[in-house]
């Protein structure tokens, strides 16, 4: 292996855990606040760095590029539409969860159903993490790296047993990382890689379009442009993995549960200052999604022209990268995608944690009438950061026989887990007669319906409209529980911490512009721009 790769991806790596060292080295890892909370200090630009890299994953890089190359752009909705979402997120969900006070997003469940809802909830978080996020970010780490490193053929062995090895590598440091630095230290390692990551967003499109066009990258633009188009167009057909229709339904759901309720999302913005670098880092961080067709699309268009047969089509990505990158890039590559892997799985053990220890095990403990501390909560955490950690360890490598594409997958099994509990949120928002019961008979008729259509019968409609119908039966199923045996609405309680709760006084006029911006991004690529049918 070539001494720059391994050189540029080891100074890389290291240079981002030092920096990550530095700046939380004065914050007390030993207490509640220290460790789950990053001490509530953080500024914009870091709550819109971490935002940025605890969702992009190395799932994306291969997911997204491997849709495109198999499909078309269309893909890039669950990026770039997610604009909508984080605006509205930002404008209605953000006030409601720092004037509560909130460290969890089941915290708002507590107030407006019962302590049981909000156990409830968290258990559902917690299954949805075990089984759909840290097994596939480290599979999708472990892809690219693979891929990347050319391990198999480096070092004699199969494909399937790189991943394992790949896997472990990947979820040993993730889970040292956690457990040692807290939520600061994720927060500050993501805005550190979002440097990397847009230097290498500009240099692999750069050489391999010059790849593209043998040397000269007028002809490789030129070349992506004027053959095969139809990988170009964002307007996704019926038959596509994104039909367009599915921006108005399911989607538009899936974003602000995304950004508005996922707790390892929502951690990293519940821990800002206050709520005007809240709202500044998510429009920051909006900036960064409308790009994503740049950083994270533009390689699987260009892999269908150097690459017209690729048997594994998850390896589009790590294939162009190893193909066309000089060594130290390639080097720096590896260490971006290793890192966004990294964040993304230490904010979910991050998440999980804190969901277990401040929803579960501190009031289960109470209630026994035992007082807990600080450093008793600090070690039963990263004791349950280590078992889920493994669980997602053991069983990452067997996400290679899914059938369907591996970011299609991810997206439909999420749906399982997270519109029930977006469902429940909103009518909770905005009926004030509903009861608790009636949250808790709506999520188990949500999730057992969606299983029965998708893993059961099989219904021959896309997924993110069974979850949009499935979305307006069940509030109308809760609506109606609520008509027939109503309760008044529990006041919200009142916020525990000293947060200032100004809004941010210009996002009305940074939230146009995006929305412009996304609208101008979809008619580019599509038949009314450089789309030729």
């Amino acid at each position: 292996m070539n001494a720059a790769i391994i050189i540029s991806f080891v100074v890389c790596t290291v240079l981002v855990a030092v920096v990550s060292w530095y700046r939380t080295r004065s914050v007390n890892l030993k207490s509640v606040s220290g460790l789950f909370l990053a001490g509530k200090n953080n500024g914009y630009l870091v709550v819109a760095g971490s935002l940025l890299l605890t969702n992009l994953s190395a799932n994306q890089f291969i997911g997204e590029n491997e849709s495109v190359y198999v499909n078309n752009l269309s893909v890039m909705a669950w990026g770039v539409t997610s604009v909508v979402a984080m605006l509205l997120v930002s404008e209605f969900l953000l006030p409601v969860y720092f004037k509560g006070g909130m460290v969890t997003t089941p915290d708002f469940l507590a107030d407006r159903y019962d302590e049981a809802t909000k156990r409830l909830v968290s258990v559902i978080f917690l299954l949805s993490y075990v089984v759909n996020l840290l097994p596939p970010v480290l599979y999708g780490g472990a892809v690219a790296m693979t891929g990347m490193f050319d391990l198999p053929a480096r070092f004699g062995i199969s494909y399937w047993q790189c991943i394992w090895i790949m896997v472990w590598i990947l979820g040993v440091i993730g889970s040292f990382y956690t457990i040692i630095g807290g939520l600061k230290a994720i927060t500050i390692s993501d805005t550190v890689l979002g440097g990397g990551l847009l230097i290498i967003g500009i240099c692999l499109p750069w050489v391999a379009l010059k790849a593209l066009g043998d040397g000269d990258i007028i002809a490789g633009v030129t070349q992506l442009l004027t053959k095969h188009t139809s990988h170009l167009n964002a307007i996704g057909s019926e038959t596509d993995a994104v039909p367009f229709s599915t921006l108005f339904t399911g989607m538009l759901l899936v974003n602000i549960y995304y950004w508005g309720m996922e707790q390892y999302i929502v951690q990293q913005v519940l821990v800002a200052k206050n709520l005007a670098h809240a709202q500044k880092g998510m429009a920051l961080a909006a900036v960064g999604k409308l790009v994503t067709p740049v950083l994270i699309n533009l390689p699987g268009l260009i892999a269908v022209h150097l690459y017209p047969r690729i048997s594994n089509t998850a390896s589009v990505f790590p294939t162009l990268a190893a193909n066309v990158l000089p060594s130290v890039l390639l080097g720096m590559t590896a260490a971006v995608v290793f890192g966004a892997a990294m964040t993304t799985y230490n904010a979910g053990l991050h998440g999980s944690s804190t969901l277990f220890v401040l929803n579960l095990y501190k009031p289960y403990r109470e209630k026994q009438e035992y007082r807990t501390t600080d450093a008793e909560l600090v070690r039963v955490g990263k004791r349950f950061e280590i078992v889920i950690s493994l669980l997602a360890m053991i069983s990452a490598p067997f996400i290679l026989f899914a059938h369907s594409g591996f970011y299609t997958y991810l997206q439909k099994v999420a749906g399982l887990f997270s519109i029930p509990i977006f469902t429940i949120v909103m009518v909770g928002f905005f009926s004030k007669k509903v009861p608790p019961f009636a949250a808790k008979v709506g999520l188990l008729f949500f999730m057992a319906s969606y299983f029965a259509c998708e893993y059961v019968f099989h219904v021959d409609l896309h997924f993110l409209h069974v979850l949009a119908i499935l979305f307006m039966v069940t509030s109308l199923l809760m609506l109606t529980i609520g008509k027939l045996w109503p309760v008044q609405r529990q006041e919200i309680s009142a916020p525990d911490l000293k947060t200032l709760l100004t809004p941010w006084k210009r996002r009305h006029w940074v939230s146009l512009l995006l929305v412009l911006s996304m609208l101008g991004i979809y008619i580019f690529f599509s038949k009314w721009g450089i789309v030729k049918e």
